[in-house]
């Protein structure tokens, strides 16, 4: 699976790091996966864009696969009722 692509890491804030496939050579195309995924989703797709000329992003988001996750905080938890934490805005 992704064969000829890099793994790195992307800095993206202070303890913030994404992992990355990389691969091809060209005008870059960057495919983001969904919930609940890793960027393994575009492992057909991302081989095509190479060969088509393309160089390709792949990362895994904030929370998924191995990039770094936020922390967890009342507001990012849901209670046992189902019901999201009152919180304030202004």
């Amino acid at each position: 699976m992704f064969d000829g692509f890099r793994q790195s890491w992307v800095s993206v804030a202070d303890g913030v790091d994404l992992r990355v496939r990389t691969g091809g050579c060209g005008p870059p195309v960057v495919l983001l996966h969904g919930h609940p995924r890793t960027h393994t989703t575009w492992h057909r797709v991302a081989p095509l864009l190479v060969a088509a000329g393309h160089t390709v992003v792949c990362p895994d988001l904030r929370g998924y696969g191995r990039s770094a996750k936020p922390p967890t905080t009342r507001t990012t938890v849901r209670t046992r009722s189902g019901r999201w934490p009152a919180t304030s805005c202004g």
